[in-house]
């Protein structure tokens, strides 16, 4: 069996997601950002700062990193996993965090 990500299973890809999913809800929580808010990841991703409650430059940077990082992942997931599987594995991760931050993390999706 080759250690090649692209020959693994959905574990493979379910296992590095959520570490880097896991990081980005802490650093969320030290920064104060309600991450899952309409239109925070893309702003956070523009280094757009002022998403912040609290001010601390090395976790909101530690925090674009790392949303930038689960975009690497994801993308890569999705040629091993397809789309369907990709969305089903980044669902169960999201539901996850929310059991375990709450709300802290931001709004529910409206509909």
């Amino acid at each position: 069996m080759s250690d090649k990500p692209s020959e693994l299973g959905g574990g493979w890809w379910a296992q590095n997601l959520e570490n880097v999913d896991r990081e980005i809800a802490r650093l969320a929580t030290i920064c104060n950002v309600r991450i899952l808010d309409d239109g925070v990841i893309e702003r956070v991703l523009n280094d757009d700062a002022s998403v912040c409650g609290s001010r601390n430059a090395l976790a909101f940077g530690k925090l674009r990193d790392a949303l930038m990082m689960h975009y690497h992942i994801r993308e890569k997931a999705l040629g091993a996993l397809g789309e369907a599987g990709t969305a089903r594995l980044v669902a169960e991760i999201v539901a996850s965090l929310r059991k375990r931050f709450g709300e802290r993390l931001g709004s529910p999706p409206a509909g």
